[in-house]
């Protein structure tokens, strides 16, 4: 849905004076604007902070060029561009419909005859860029917007020239992991062959409402890619083994879009005929929305919040949009009403028709069984194109009463009993940069609270500050040190009895890690700002862009993590809380990054991890005290959790297992409901427990397994896909698919 545009939104952009943002990212934001005759279009920006940077104006530049050779038939059709302006811009016509997303989540799975016209349509689309010897690289659902004329493809922010490797490196994934071909998956070329396998994908997801290779993590969804079946449970009989083709792990053996296109459809009547009537008439209520925006415009913000009560922007420092840089705008969701159906080979066809666009909402309008429910943007991708950095987790914090959630390139707080949002930063710091308990939040920063160009090179002094949860207000700092820089990586770890936990380093700023660098753990006594100890970390390899920790909290007197070494494995490392010395540092076998990021589980005698086995390790020395591989042999386990005294993970193919933490014998597990769909639990989110039920994710629904009988009780209707509790608010909080949400903790 359009917003007002900020007080600091540039006033025009050649002849196209912007009236509302539609959308805001790491390298830009999209506007809707308008000429002086009238004229409605999409407007894309690129960040003024980063257009010095040639690799993003070269990204720019390619992103417009491979935009024209798609066209208007088959994309939102460029209408004018200037890549060499100080701030470089791209004006688009304004597309007629939603994407591909939201259709199915407004009609659910769509009918046989709209997913082969769908398909043969963007068989044309692909085909033309392939004529050109340009691959897409990031088919996916909102890449696609559906027009009552045909599907558009959009957002080549990654397309590039067959064989083309300038912008991206061998043995390096960029995309989107559930809709990549498995090629890409691991690093390698991408042809024309892996944009048929993502169609596929894309039609997969249109007949059923989910993906090939199902929700996860990154990492498991590279894995599914590369060597797993697709889940095509759901797709109608005669486009399976088309489907399955496409499919191929082999890219010779995937036909291509033209092939595909005679196989889908004969081309017969417009391509409204095949739509559902409500996806028709969704399509005809953006097309007079767009009609009824206003230009308006906030004002500039004050130096202090007026009151807690109001959704404000809160301003940090300019520095943060370093590390934002390398982020992408979201995807124009909307571009021009002119448009055809066609596919690569047919003749013919409607003529395209100019009509007014529709409202760019990118989120769905359906209801979900939540106590209330707000809309956010897309969640933040950590501000780095490629590398691990892209899958490090959303923060999701519960501080107060607030639920605390970074989603696009803003931090909101927002109330947890009314779902309220009171504040709203910009220019928000990255994930890894903020650590909260249940009453504060604090972060890294620097001590110059100003940003003056674009040298990176330059560093400045470290420093802590703490959040005002309440307004989102950063605070001075309770702690600056000068012989410690705020180098681009430095993270916050964790917050406990008074003191901060934080990574640090010494040397040149980079947006990876440089082997010239120096990096330490520090405590901090947040009171006094005093330095309690400092502990030196393992020197990186040039260019390394894994973060030291993955996660880490304090249990008693010791401070418990997870790091990530250079060779990407996963160690637990203990260190004492009172001098930093570690105690003990054991590798995780089987154990990937991905996996237990962000999900650090604990108690006075454990630290328990899983994604993949389950296993318990003695806090005292780090030796292994049970493990699930002994217990329950071959099994696989998502992420636990611990709660009165029991440990709760999902278990592949069955659903919920309660567990001792002491010795890991099995107390009970779910017992089986087909309704339910206890085997497809999912293990990528971990259980969410109360007091009467534990809250797991099947599908569409979170289900709520009543924790006496041991059966599923009812369930909630959800978008989400990471899920946390508020203790104080009574609430199960949910975010995912452009909403958080709240439901009922009992």
């Amino acid at each position: 849905m359009p917003s007002p545009l900020t007080h600091d939104d540039p006033q025009a952009f050649g002849p196209y004076r912007p009236i509302a943002r539609l959308g805001s990212g790491g390298m830009g934001t999209v506007y809707l604007a308008r000429t002086a005759g009238g004229r409605t279009v999409a407007l894309k920006t690129m960040h003024a902070r980063i257009a010095s940077d040639p690799d993003f104006r070269t990204r720019f530049r390619l992103e417009t060029d491979a935009a024209r050779v798609v066209g208007e038939r088959f994309g939102a059709g460029v209408v004018d561009a200037d890549p060499r302006a100080e701030t470089p811009w791209l004006a688009t016509e304004y597309v007629l419909g939603p994407p591909l997303d939201e259709a199915v989540g407004l009609c659910g799975p769509l009918p046989e005859a709209s997913v082969r016209a769908l398909g043969a349509a963007l068989c044309g689309a692909l085909g033309q860029l392939h004529a050109s010897d340009v691959v897409h690289r990031d088919l996916k659902p909102s890449n696609i917007l559906i027009t009552a004329y045909g599907p558009k493809v959009i957002d080549f922010g990654i397309a590039r020239a067959a064989g083309d490797d300038h912008l991206t490196r061998v043995g390096v994934a960029v995309g989107t992991p559930a809709f990549m071909s498995p090629e890409q998956a691991g690093g390698q070329e991408h042809t024309a062959a892996g944009d048929v396998f993502a169609l596929a994908g894309l039609l997969v997801f249109a007949a059923t409402g989910h993906p090939p290779f199902g929700h996860g993590q990154a990492a498991d969804l590279l894995y599914r890619v590369q060597y797993a079946e697709p889940d095509l449970s759901g797709v109608p009989e005669s486009l399976v083994p088309v489907l399955t083709q496409c499919l191929d792990k082999n890219p010779f053996r995937r036909p291509t879009t033209g092939e595909l296109a005679s196989r889908l459809h004969d081309g017969d009547g417009e391509f409204a005929d095949h739509l559902p009537d409500v996806l028709l008439a969704d399509i005809g209520r953006r097309a007079t929305e767009v009609w009824q925006v206003t230009p308006r415009r906030l004002p500039a913000p004050a130096d202090e919040p007026a009151t807690a009560a109001t959704a404000a922007p809160v301003r940090w420092s300019r520095r943060r949009l370093l590390l934002t840089g390398g982020g992408t705008a979201l995807g124009v969701a909307a571009a021009g009403a002119a448009g055809a159906w066609a596919w690569s080979g047919r003749s013919g066809g409607p003529t395209p028709q100019p009509a007014p666009g529709p409202s760019n909402s990118q989120l769905p309008k359906k209801q979900l069984d939540s106590r209330w429910q707000v809309q956010v943007e897309d969640t933040y991708n950590g501000g780095f194109a490629e590398g691990p950095l892209t899958s490090f987790p959303v923060p999701l914090q519960a501080v107060g009463d607030m639920v605390v959630v970074m989603a696009g390139n803003y931090l909101e707080g927002v109330a947890a009993q009314t779902g309220k949002v009171v504040w709203k930063t910009i220019n928000s710091p990255v994930p890894w940069q903020i650590a909260s308990d249940a009453d504060r939040m604090i972060m890294v920063t620097d001590v110059n609270d100003h940003y003056d160009g674009p040298d990176s090179t330059h560093a400045r002094p470290l420093a802590l500050a703490s959040v005002d949860v309440r307004t989102g207000t950063l605070a001075k700092p309770f702690a600056q040190f000068t012989d410690l820089k705020e180098i681009g990586l430095s993270q916050a770890l964790c917050t406990a009895d008074g003191v901060a936990y934080a990574v640090a380093g010494r040397g040149k700023f980079s947006f990876s890690f440089l082997a010239s660098q120096s990096w330490y753990v520090i405590a901090v006594d947040i009171s006094s700002g005093k330095r309690l100890w400092t502990a030196p970390l393992p020197r990186r390899h040039q260019d390394v862009p894994h973060l030291y920790f993955l996660a880490a909290s304090v249990v008693g007197n010791r401070l418990v993590a997870l790091q990530e070494p250079d060779d990407g494995s996963v160690h637990a490392v203990v260190r004492d809380t009172h001098t930093g010395t570690i105690q003990w540092d054991r590798k995780l076998d089987g154990v990937v990054p991905d996996g237990v990021r962000e999900s650090l589980v604990a108690d006075a005698q454990h630290l328990y991890v899983g994604a993949g086995r389950l296993r318990a390790l003695r806090l005292g020395d780090g030796s292994v005290a049970w493990d699930s591989a002994s217990v329950r042999p071959g099994r696989t386990y998502g992420r636990p959790v611990i709660k009165d005294g029991t440990l709760y993970a999902v278990e592949k193919g069955l659903g919920l297992v309660a567990f001792d933490p002491a010795s890991g014998r099995v107390k009970w597990q779910e017992i089986q409901d087909k309704g339910a769909q206890g085997s497809d639990a999912d293990l990528s989110a971990a259980p969410v427990v109360g007091s009467d039920y534990a809250y797991t994710k099947r599908g569409s629904r979170l289900w709520a397994i009543d924790l006496s009988s041991h059966r599923p009780a009812h369930s909630y209707r959800t978008t989400g896909d990471r899920f946390m509790v508020h203790e104080t608010a009574g609430e199960v909080i949910a975010l995912g698919g452009h909403f958080l949400a709240a439901f009922p903790l009992r």
